[in-house]
């Protein structure tokens, strides 16, 4: 059974897809980029853009009763992967150990021409 996770504090979908979908207890959240919810627009420069990622990708985890302890995995795509030390710099701040797993990719191109687009996989079961 699966579940689809929406919040107006995140940017909504722009396409054929859910903001998030819940299934036997994995969280997958779609890749997020850096749009303010508000207006949907873009927000400037790659430090503000990776920290609005990640305050949308917060805001679809608490509407999923989650946090950032349950993020087990994610995938960051960058337009440059000079960028992925700011991404960690970042991260060191919202995530504590364990961390999650990660992948880091450069693209050619994101969506509406953002920087960052991170993808997202929590769990929200005990852990025994």
């Amino acid at each position: 059974m699966k579940k689809v996770i929406s919040t107006n504090k995140a940017p909504s979908a722009i396409g054929t897809y859910s903001q998030a979908v819940l299934a036997n207890g994995f969280l997958f959240i779609s890749g997020q980029i850096p749009l303010d919810p508000k207006n949907m627009e873009l927000v400037a420069g790659i430090d503000n853009q990776i920290e609005m990622v990640f305050k949308n990708i917060n805001e679809i985890l608490k509407e999923a009763n989650m946090d950032f302890s349950n993020i087990i995995k994610l995938n960051i795509l960058l337009d440059n992967l000079e960028n992925f030390e700011k991404v960690n710099q970042i991260m060191s701040r919202l995530f504590e150990e364990p961390y999650p797993a990660r992948a880091a990719y450069e693209v050619s191109k994101l969506p509406k021409n953002s920087s960052v687009e991170i993808e997202t996989i929590a769990y929200q079961g005990s852990e025994k």
